[in-house]
């Protein structure tokens, strides 16, 4: 059932066809995996359902062929040199549309659509238990003082008042070292910001930048 559908080297035009097909498709299910409860751009999503298409195609054409799979190699290796890094769940969707494409290339149609199968059920639920994801109501805070000003403990009478749980955890220089830019991890007692916690530091730190916001996703260094 999981055997390829190509035999030896010659590949016939109903094989190309079946293939051709179970990529596209498969590069379908890929780019909606990669809609489901995510921020995605449409040339992202557009890319990822034509990448296993074209990944089969040059698989196919090197099929035993080492100077083929050099020159393939090579070529793979100038995309990536001239592409932009993106975050770890992109890279992630490439290497599964590339893996995809790969089987598909090689005839293994059922093995693509079992292993797609598999991989986009365990990460769906994987997104919906938000498995890795921070605290939902986790907040951070940025705020920006003079450096005229001792940053230690500034600012704790205020957060003790609003925060039910909160860290310093970075401090760092700014505007050619006239400033500072403290970095907080917060957990408001209220969903919302309440302006009135924003006004009590706008006194304190002289009406000077204040950020507050939730966390933004991890990306891939």
């Amino acid at each position: 059932m999981l055997n390829s559908i190509i035999s030896g080297t010659e590949i016939t035009v109903p094989a190309f066809l079946v293939c051709t097909a179970a990529s596209l498709l498969l590069g379908l299910g890929a780019a909606l995996l990669c809609m489901y409860k995510n921020r995605y751009s449409q040339s992202f999503v557009l890319t990822l359902a034509l990448l296993p298409a074209m990944v089969q195609v040059v698989i196919m054409l090197v099929n035993g062929n080492i100077g083929a799979g050099v020159a393939v190699a090579g070529a793979f290796g100038l995309v990536r040199f001239r592409s932009a890094p993106g975050s770890a769940r992109e890279i992630g969707l490439i290497f599964f549309a590339v893996t995809l494409g790969i089987a598909t290339g090689m005839g293994y149609v059922a093995l693509a659509a079992a292993f797609f199968l598999i991989i986009a059920a365990y990460g769906a639920a994987l997104s919906t238990l938000r498995f890795g994801a921070g605290r939902a109501d986790e907040r951070e805070l940025k705020i920006t003082i003079g450096e005229n000003l001792d940053y230690e403990g500034l600012f704790d009478d205020i957060l003790d008042q609003y925060a039910t749980r909160w860290e310093l955890v970075r401090v760092k220089t700014t505007n050619m070292g006239a400033l500072y830019e403290l970095t907080y991890k917060i957990v408001l007692k209220e969903a919302r910001v309440p302006k009135e916690f924003l006004d009590a530091l706008r006194v304190r730190n002289g009406n000077l930048n204040i950020v507050c916001g939730r966390i933004a996703e991890k990306e891939a260094l």
